[in-house]
């Protein structure tokens, strides 16, 4: 009979590489005295945090005569014969010195100390507040015990982290790095003000379906996945609008929601397959009254994370948000890019010939008002750093837009733009729910040529509207880009834990 394969899980402590082998060796002996190397609960009476603030006017060479215990990561180690040296780390990057000396400690203590706790290593010390000859502000420590064994080696200092390291292993660069621990801390605060600003203006938090029997919403290709209950397909949000918009039908006029949707396409510096939206919607507003209120969400938000609507990104730029933003003509921009009147009457054809004129690869399944689009991209993606509300998109690719009240062809709808990416978009929403089934009987008919992107026919939302929808305005913003834009980072640093491939 042949051996059973090894279990892939299982680690084998030959084949570790020396410094893990180590560790796990002094983890086997801290149980093998009887003590422990995870143990349920340590001494804590207060945290560095607060030990620093309670003494910061504290002179050289003082005793303050309180005890304290702390607990912290160790992140600096200097072993002597009869003093020993650390610096403890909290998790809001705050630090403090753990003196240990034998006449304290005691031999015994003090040799364990020196030979059990490694860089890494989560450390519970109890002693007397003071400073050193140094003015250092210290714990001497009277008595110490481990929190938790780290049985990896913290990366070495003065060898940065790659990016994808960061991505995938973010518990370990928030622990190193202090951009990380504070981008972590920057979206809550962005939240709050997020919350604060809607709240203020009368607006109703909700929350509305991820699982959805039909996509819609947005242009955009969904996930797909398989109810075993229901026994039927289902679809990861998209977007929230569809639900948001049966809100207002039903009295709710002022409705906002931050929600997580899943989009099945591309990833890159802006795009994420998952991502954090607020999107929300206003009785009896337009897209006017909405762009407004995004330009004060925004506004806030970087006054309560930089006290200032100047930001300065993280490698040193600052961007200007403050007054107010410029706006321009989408088929302007177009025009003055490619050095040539275009219209949203132009045709496929002329706008075939221009992309080609371009260099622009084009996809036989784009209709005008995406082509228009694409062109727009290609030739004035240097010109948005912002903030520039784009304005007046066509019409047939806004299905859920109400027409310009003045200037055919085009929705009212526009797009924000910072540092060159689409920020948010808003509109004056589309309320005629026979346009809108026309509108959506188009999209179905796209979809079933070919395009993924194309929205479903959704009865049930054709009917809310038939209960009557009051006039809005309607606004969708990426959280994860709003945090860009306050901070100039990549949409993967502004994610903490964003979706990557598995290593091989």
């Amino acid at each position: 009979m042949s051996e059973s394969p090894k279990n892939p899980t299982v680690v084998d402590a030959d084949d570790l590489p020396e410094q893990l082998r180590i560790r796990r060796e002094k983890r086997e002996a801290i149980i093998a005295r009887g003590s422990e190397a995870y143990p349920v609960a340590v001494a804590r009476t207060t945290s560095l945090k607060a030990i620093r603030e309670t003494h910061k006017d504290l002179g050289i060479d003082i005793a303050t005569g309180v005890t304290e215990s702390v607990v912290g990561r160790v992140i600096f180690k200097r072993d002597t014969g009869k003093l020993c040296f650390a610096t403890i780390r909290e998790g809001d990057g705050t630090e403090l010195q753990a003196m240990l000396s034998l006449d304290k400690v005691g031999q015994e203590s003090l040799d364990l100390w020196k030979s059990e706790i490694d860089l890494g290593d989560l450390v519970s010390v109890t002693g007397e507040v003071i400073t050193s000859k140094r003015g250092e502000l210290s714990i001497l420590t009277s008595n110490w015990a481990l929190a938790s064994k780290s049985l990896r080696p913290l990366p070495v200092e003065h060898k940065p982290l790659s990016e994808e390291t960061r991505v995938r292993m973010r518990y370990v660069d928030l622990i190193v790095r202090p951009e990380a621990r504070s981008n972590a801390r920057l979206r809550p605060q962005v939240m709050r003000s997020l919350r604060e600003t809607f709240n203020k203006r009368d607006f109703i938090e909700v929350e509305t379906p991820m699982l959805q029997v039909m996509h819609g919403g947005a242009a955009a290709r969904p996930f797909k996945t398989f109810s075993n209950a229901y026994d039927m397909d289902l679809y990861l949000r998209i977007a929230p609008e569809l639900f948001l918009k049966r809100c207002i039908v039903g009295g709710l006029e002022r409705v906002f929601e931050i929600n997580r949707n899943f989009r099945n396409e591309g990833a890159d510096s802006s795009h994420s397959p998952e991502f954090a939206m607020i999107e929300s919607y206003e009785s009896f507003g337009d897209w006017n009254s909405i762009a407004a209120l995004t330009q004060q969400l925004v506004q806030d938000a970087a006054m309560a994370t930089s006290g200032n609507h100047i930001v300065t990104h993280h490698d040193g730029r600052q961007l200007d948000l403050g007054g107010k933003w410029r706006e321009a003509n989408l088929f302007d921009l177009i025009s003055e890019g490619v050095g040539e009147s275009v219209t949203p009457q132009t045709s496929l054809e002329d706008l075939k010939k221009i992309a080609t004129k371009l260099g622009m690869k084009i996809d036989p399944k784009w209709i005008t008002g995406k082509l228009a689009e694409e062109i727009f991209e290609h030739v004035c993606k240097d010109q948005l750093a912002g903030p520039i509300f784009v304005k007046g998109y066509p019409i047939d690719t806004s299905p859920l837009v109400r027409a310009h009240r003045e200037i055919p062809g085009i929705a009212e709808k526009w797009d924000l733009y910072v540092e060159g990416f689409e920020l948010a978009t808003g509109y004056s929403e589309l309320i005629d729910p026979v346009i809108q089934r026309e509108r959506l009987i188009e999209q179905a008919s796209l979809g079933a040529k070919g395009d993924l992107e194309a929205m479903q026919l959704d009865e049930d939302f054709l009917r809310a509207m038939e209960y009557a929808m009051p006039p809005m305005g309607g606004m969708g913003m990426g959280v994860d880009r709003l945090l860009m834009a306050l901070t100039g980072l990549g949409i993967r640093e502004t994610i903490l834990f964003p979706l990557v491939k598995p290593e091989e």
